[in-house]
């Protein structure tokens, strides 16, 4: 476990002293073969410190495989920087993924929280160092107000469940009997910090604009990975707490089947093509959440494919969009429409991922949604009004971003570049994982 990890923090330094022009090859290259390592932790091994289970193994490689995508997806907009601000780029998105691989394998929960809180840095200093627009740096501040407050009641708990047991592992059991109000506190410290992570509607804020303001490496981080380990917290939460009774949840789970369908229709008015891939997000973590809170096997099965799903279709969503920003130099949907005829294959891709993000079959979406739905309307029958009215308008806006961004005769005609090889890579590499996952699901459920 720890040669993959020395191995990424290593990536830091080669990335600091290698020469500009073999800058890009020999750093993507050395990220696929981490890539290609993490694969070997998919059957989990443990060792005493950092270990893996069946619930974080699919999302360390997740993390692994996204590393090389981000790279090369901001191999054009980083063109036009100097070496240095390149190299410094590289360097913070390595040291990232190391915080990222190190709280999906710690098994001590304080190791968990202190790097759970770590991934904050590197993640602020690219939205606010590389950002688009002027704006990027009320979104670093949005991002940090939402997530240091909630995670001051996480560090309380974590705290608390250290004096309490004798073994400060993820599944301790605690020494003392535990009243009723203690076990709602100890849960709502661990619930506030992890939701708000997630995030779940009410506390989404951040989101949007920290998509919206982060530059395609960042946007792609945040929308794979980042949104899980707030769901991995939960779960993580559920095999070390006292069990409750899931009526206790039962606000939490209202809350996010509602919060899915609202964030769906704000996707239906947004304009920006970023901001509602990333309210899209946020419905789709909305199920994930009310499937973490029901706590069967077949929701918590549901949960692990529909966030590695999401991981994959979220961040395919941002690179496409981020061909369009690169060409027309906006991110209005009017404006950067008709793209169908000026690049006909990259049509193709958009139409393929918006099937998958609307979990058409038979994709691992789809696998992860149905999983979701059945444990749902097993648990409560009335939550099929909610969920049946988030997947109608999930299909509406999906169609909605589709038709306006490549159908119609384009506004401008200034000429626009040919796609690149490079791009078909990106998306391809997004693809095909999913692909595959969903003819052997059992990897990831």
């Amino acid at each position: 476990m720890l040669k993959i990890i020395f191995t990424t923090l290593m990536l830091i330094p080669t990335t600091l002293l290698l020469k500009p022009k073999t800058l890009y090859t020999t750093t993507t290259s050395y990220a696929f073969l981490l890539a290609l390592m993490s694969m070997t932790y998919m059957e989990p091994k443990s060792n005493t410190h950092l270990y893996l289970d069946h619930v974080s193994a699919p999302l360390f490689t997740l993390s692994y495989w996204l590393l090389p995508l981000t790279i090369i997806a901001s191999q054009n907009a980083l063109k036009k920087e100097p070496v240095q601000r390149q190299r410094t780029l590289l360097a913070t998105l390595t040291l990232l993924q190391t915080t990222i691989a190190l709280t999906f394998t710690a098994s001590n929960l304080t190791l968990m929280y202190i790097m759970f809180e770590a991934t904050l840095i590197p993640t602020l200093i690219i939205i606010t160092r590389w950002g688009q627009q002027a704006e990027r740096l009320t979104a670093g501040t949005y991002f940090m107000l939402y997530t240091l407050t909630t995670s001051m009641p996480l560090l309380m708990t974590t705290l608390s469940l250290n004096n309490m047991s004798n073994t400060p592992t993820l599944f301790m059991q605690t020494t003392q009997p535990l009243g009723q109000l203690t076990e709602l506190l100890l849960w709502l410290g661990c619930l506030t910090a992890f939701l708000a992570k997630m995030p779940i509607y009410g506390l989404h804020l951040w989101l949007p604009k920290a998509h919206v303001e982060a530059p395609i490496a960042g946007s792609m981080v945040l929308a794979a990975i980042l949104l899980k380990l707030g769901g991995y917290g939960i779960i993580r939460m559920t095999q070390t707490l006292p069990t409750m009774k899931t009526d206790t949840f039962l606000p939490f789970i209202v809350l996010a089947l509602w919060g899915a369908t609202l964030a769906n229709l704000t996707c239906l008015q947004q304009t920006d093509l970023k901001s509602l891939i990333a309210y899209s997000s946020i419905s789709h973590m909305g199920l994930v959440i009310s499937a973490i809170m029901i706590q069967t096997q077949w929701s918590l099965s549901g949960t692990m494919a529909l966030m590695i799903a999401h991981g994959f279709t979220s961040s395919a969503l941002f690179c496409l969009a981020n061909t369009s920003y690169e060409r027309t130099k906006t991110r209005i949907m009017i404006l950067t429409r008709g793209l169908h005829n000026i690049l006909p294959m990259m049509t193709t891709w958009w139409l393929l991922i918006n099937l998958m993000n609307i979990a058409t079959p038979p994709s691992m979406n789809f696998t992860g949604e149905l999983l979701i739905a059945s444990s749902l309307f097993n648990w409560c029958p009335t939550t099929i009004i909610m969920f049946g009215l988030s997947m109608l308008i999930t299909a509406s806006y999906s169609l909605h971003m589709f038709l306006s961004t490549q159908m119609n005769p384009p506004l401008s005609n200034t000429p626009i570049q040919p796609t690149h090889s490079r791009e078909h890579l990106l998306m391809l590499l997004h693809t095909l994982p999913l692909m595959l996952i969903s003819l052997k699901p059992e990897l990831v459920i």
